[in-house]
């Protein structure tokens, strides 16, 4: 199943479930499954973006402006995800706050019956988005928010249990300060993500020191500056360097791309110039 088509069974399960566990929190007055469906609601948003990025990226959009094409929406894309991420971690806190005071008697019934529900839809999304989350951030993006609706649904199944067999008010209130504060530091990460490639950071997994030295020791190669590399998409890491050289320029061309292959650098650009005698 291809990228597109897995984001669009995950959409669509998302949003049934959105459906259906807004409406019990509304009919109980549950803050934990208002939450949990807000935070599926940021899942459904994710989910239609990332379709959008994906779309965008795979129409071969280059042209003389944009020679990368819309590759990099999908980064705009995860960015926009941990801001919602954020924001609903923030209104929960509030919401929760507020009723500390006066926590209503809520049913642990419909809690429990959602909370599986839950669980079952986010753990057949996550296996639908799983294998492609590392090749995409719109992917990743979606499925971070996935995972940590699964901790949610957990949440939320806790929540009711308690409130089942206790009748403890607070349960309800408890566990969605929990969720809030777990969702936080996870959206910072994959906001953190986005902004490293938009910096154009070098890539965690390549040290680009040891790259220099690794270019300086190519046969005949007597400087190297100039040298730059990046992502343009995760997966798809870029490197540019300036070689001076005293040999032919053909050979340590290619020797020099055989060095940034070795690294997982295969869109490069090398130029080779003669040294001074």
């Amino acid at each position: 199943m291809s990228r597109v088509s897995r984001m669009l069974v995950a959409t669509a399960l998302l949003s049934g479930f959105f459906v259906v566990e807004l409406g019990t929190a509304l009919a109980i007055g549950s803050i934990t499954l208002l939450a949990d469906a807000g935070h599926i609601l940021t899942d459904v948003v994710a989910a239609v973006m990332g379709l959008t990025a994906l779309t965008l990226a795979r129409r071969g959009s280059a042209s003389p402006r944009r020679t990368y094409g819309w590759h990099r929406a999908e980064v705009f894309t995860a960015i926009a995800n941990a801001t919602l991420l954020i924001g609903m971690a923030a209104f929960i806190g509030y919401e929760a706050v507020r009723r500390l005071g006066d926590a209503p008697d809520v049913p642990g019934a419909p809690m429990v019956a959602v909370a599986l529900a839950g669980l079952a839809t986010n753990a057949v999304v996550a296996l639908l988005l799983h294998s492609h989350a590392s090749q995409s951030l719109a992917v990743k993006g979606a499925y971070l928010e996935v995972v940590a609706d699964m901790v949610g649904s957990i949440g939320v199944l806790i929540a009711g249990l308690v409130t089942l067999t206790t009748h403890w008010p607070y349960a309800d209130v408890v566990v969605a300060v929990v969720v809030a504060l777990w969702v936080v530091p996870r959206a910072i990460a994959l906001a953190g993500g986005a902004l490293r490639i938009l910096s154009e950071t070098s890539p965690r997994h390549i040290d680009v020191e040891e790259l220099r030295a690794a270019l300086g020791a190519v046969d005949g190669v007597t400087g190297v500056h100039d040298l730059h590399v990046w992502t343009l998409v995760p997966g798809r890491d870029m490197a540019t360097a300036h070689l001076t050289s005293r040999h032919d320029s053909a050979r340590v061309l290619d020797d020099a791309r055989a060095v940034l292959a070795d690294r997982g650098l295969q869109h490069v650009t090398v130029q080779v110039e003669r040294a001074a005698c």
